[in-house]
């Protein structure tokens, strides 16, 4: 199995060595790590990728060859795999996925339950057990309008739960834009001080001095402009926002540019109790949104980004969240970061036209107060004369 995978790697243009990889099977001989794939990853990343810039090659490599399920829930029970491969993929009509019933949040969660002691064998294309291309709540490949997703993509854009190990990535701030559009649109927001030392010369006055001065010349200087305004940005990142990558990174790389004062979190579909700067290191270097209320005062701009597309569970249930259990819904942590930051606004990258489709964006919406602006270019400029008030 080792061996394949030493050929991936090799596949992929990674220039891993073969001396490398014996170093990796000795490391496993002398057991270093438990029988965690999380560990093998950790420690053949660490033998293996001699430079940062191969890892994202590696974690695609990685993720290509060692395809399984990590389950994250409390239910500590595995599900074998064979019961998670997809054969067949049902195609129902609007009359049959309206006939399908949702449950409510606390008979899925119990239901989910019995059916991990109850299940002794695989299921596909069923409305009961966990399998896959059927109606059942719980699997992937078929159709229910609310359900725990397990073991494979996303698909319908309906799961309450997700039942897997997500890695994400940070959005790139250094991307060349094509347009400077993006950028004159968040200059609107931007507010000029004159501070610091006398370095700028200040022409009208220069001028005014010296006629006053038979001529001679009096020079004038003023202190340098700088940008007074305060950006805490926060962005959604994983899920249903991969399809807005490529604007989100332009608007991003534009932020940076325009704003000295800039600050950037991440989150996944909701702000919960903590947030993150890094993708790669989220659960091992997390920032308490409490820590974060309290660091920053009135004066920063808080602008969210995300497509606010997601579960309404994740917004008002307890333990909504799709990756753990959180003991407040998000709408609390919402309603206390718009109370922190008066001035702030969303930056929605769906389309506006399906806005009035998606539940949860109507939710979001109520929450922000209307303040929720489409990613485009009228979008921003209306943002940001919000927010420049």
């Amino acid at each position: 199995m080792l061996i394949q995978f030493f050929y991936a790697l090799r596949a992929a243009r990674l220039p891993v060595s073969v001396q490398e990889f014996l170093s990796l099977l000795e490391a496993l001989k002398m057991g270093v790590i438990g029988p965690s794939v999380d560990d093998f990853y950790v420690l053949a990343r660490t033998v293996l990728v001699k430079d940062e810039a191969h890892f994202d090659k590696f974690d695609r490599a990685f993720g290509a060859y060692f395809k399984g399920v990590e389950a994250l829930t409390d239910f500590g029970k595995e599900i074998p795999l064979d019961w998670l491969q997809k054969v067949l993929e049902k195609e129902l009509s609007a009359e049959q996925k309206a006939a399908i019933q949702a449950m409510g949040w606390d008979e899925l969660m119990e239901t989910l339950k019995k059916r991990l002691e109850e299940q002794k064998e695989r299921h596909e294309g069923g409305n009961k057990w966990i399998g896959t291309g059927g109606t059942s709540p719980f699997g992937h490949g078929g159709y229910n309008p609310a359900g725990v997703r397990i073991g494979g993509p996303g698909r319908n854009k309906s799961a309450v739960k997700v039942w897997e190990q997500r890695a994400f990535k940070d959005y790139d701030d250094s991307l060349e834009l094509g347009t400077r559009n993006i950028k004159v649109a968040l200059r609107r927001l931007r507010r000029f001080a004159r501070e610091g030392s006398e370095l700028e010369l200040a022409l009208d006055d220069t001028i005014q001095a010296t006629a006053a001065n038979a001529g001679y010349l009096d020079i004038k200087m003023v202190p340098e402009r700088h940008n007074k305004v305060k950006v805490l940005l926060m962005m959604d990142v994983g899920g249903t926002m991969d399809e807005h990558i490529a604007r989100v990174e332009e608007l991003f790389s534009a932020a940076k540019t325009e704003f000295k004062h800039l600050e950037f979190y991440y989150f996944h579909n909701c702000p919960y109790d903590f947030m993150w700067k890094n993708n790669r290191r989220r659960y091992a270097e997390k920032s308490l949104t409490w820590d974060i209320i309290r660091k920053y005062n009135k004066d920063w701009r808080l602008i969210f980004v995300g497509d606010a597309t997601m579960s309404p569970y994740e917004i008002l249930q307890p333990g909504g969240s799709v990756e753990y259990n959180n003991e407040e819904p998000g709408a609390e942590w919402i309603q206390r970061l718009t109370h922190a930051f008066p001035k702030y606004a969303w930056i929605n990258p769906e389309p506006q036209g399906v806005w009035q489709y998606r539940q949860s964006i109507s939710i979001v919406q109520q929450l922000m107060q209307q303040r929720m602006f489409p990613l485009t270019l009228a979008g921003l400029e209306g943002a940001m004369r919000l927010l420049s008030k």
